[in-house]
């Protein structure tokens, strides 16, 4: 029957506190977080040295893509950062992982221009929706003159 004291740490939040507004700093790089972020990341990072690892491994994939310009550079980083993912033993990035080594040369050809496919991406969202707002499709040719004449 006693109440639950928390153990505070040196900012003043508890553990569960920390990790609950820790969470949206892991988003965003080191440049971009306030004073506040910046000392909680250390306190987090001093109690729990994956997550730091983890940050460090994804902010080296988006550096990856952010810094540069040259395919061939990318490619050879990108090897280092594989290899160094696959030697942290992380299975939750196993996914992306897989992901990378399967559409390999897709994401290696975006250094070339840097273009994506997100227009595409974008306009099948809108065909979709567009098809889910009719319930289906019954007839294919009146639904494709339809999404032509809304969408050309």
């Amino acid at each position: 029957n006693k109440t639950y004291i928390p153990k505070l740490l040196i900012n003043g939040d508890s553990v569960k506190q920390l990790l609950a507004r820790s969470r949206y700093l892991l988003y965003k790089s080191r440049e971009k977080w306030t004073q506040s972020q910046n000392e909680r990341a250390q306190l987090l990072f001093e109690l729990y040295p994956d997550l730091k690892k983890a940050y460090n491994l994804s902010q080296q994939l988006r550096g990856i893509y952010n810094n540069n310009n040259d395919k061939h550079i990318a490619m050879t980083k990108l090897a280092h950062w594989y290899r160094n993912v696959e030697e942290s033993g992380f299975k939750n990035f196993n996914i992306l992982l897989n992901t990378i080594s399967f559409n390999y040369q897709s994401i290696l050809n975006y250094f070339d221009n840097r273009s994506t496919n997100a227009s595409a991406e974008s306009f099948n969202a809108k065909v979709k929706a567009f098809r889910s707002q009719f319930r289906g499709v019954r007839k294919i040719d009146f639904f494709l003159f339809r999404l032509s004449n809304l969408f050309a």
